[in-house]
């Protein structure tokens, strides 16, 4: 198999399984943190004795990927940025919001919210190797979408890719698509996204708690997730059980 058909074979095969792929890290990363915790010299380190405020920051970089996944999704019609993870699925070429500075919208928000999630465990290196992992995992993912629309949409695909970047946002070329954003599609698509990613900050929050005498538990945080849960149900079962959260067209 010649090198271009295979990434793309490899890339499929990922996209398959992009949803939960990314946590096999986990362990690796609650690892690291323990590491750092029990040894000295580590960059990052001093980031554990004041625990709270670096959490902080760790999540506003989380947060920054949320916004631009919600934001991305709230302007998306039907058939675009679907979830779907059997095969590529797409109606028409998104070129506009999101798509109108970057190609990768939704893969840049993953991003920023698995970055927060590695800097937790405030070992530099540990950051350095999820980076490169990361870029390493979606490159190929990118690369099969890539394929599977220039071969759908030809030309247009060739305009498009020509003059927006791949995955770092060129806002000079910025175009608005006049489509209303959709809080119902956000939440509709993002609640799982949501409810997880404060799941995996109370995760580590207990670790540094459990590890470290000087820490106090996060009560915020431990609310904060309690309530994300509690709207992830509810929003589940609203959505398999009324139409509340459809729309035409969305």
């Amino acid at each position: 198999m010649a090198l271009q058909e295979e990434i793309e074979s490899q890339g499929n095969w990922l996209f398959c399984r992009r949803s939960f792929l990314p946590l096999v890290a986990l362990p690796a990363g609650i690892a690291a943190l323990l590491f750092v915790i029990h040894s000295s010299g580590i960059l990052f380190s001093a980031a554990v004795h004041h625990w709270h405020a670096y959490e902080c920051f760790c999540f506003g970089t989380s947060l920054a990927g949320l916004f631009v996944r919600a934001y991305t999704v709230g302007h998306t019609p039907v058939g675009t940025s679907g979830r779907n993870t059997e095969r590529q699925v797409v109606d028409g070429l998104n070129t506009m919001d999101a798509y109108s500075v970057v190609r990768h919208p939704l893969y840049l928000g993953n991003c920023l919210m698995w970055l927060g999630i590695a800097m937790l465990t405030c070992n530099a290196a540990f950051v350095a190797e999820f980076a490169l992992c990361y870029w390493l995992y979606y490159e190929r993912i990118m690369f099969a979408e890539e394929q599977f629309l220039r071969r759908k949409f030809g030309a247009a695909y060739l305009d498009w890719a020509g003059r927006t970047p791949a995955f770092l946002p060129d806002f000079r070329h910025y175009r608005a698509s006049g489509i209303a954003f959709s809080w119902k599609k956000v939440v509709k698509k993002e609640k799982n996204g949501v409810f997880a990613l404060f799941l995996l900050f109370t995760l580590f929050d207990i670790i540094v708690y459990w590890q470290v005498a000087s820490v106090s538990l996060n009560l915020p945080l431990y609310v904060a997730t309690a309530i994300s849960g509690i709207a992830y149900f509810v929003l589940k079962y609203v959505k398999s059980h009324t139409n509340l959260l459809d729309e035409q067209g969305r």
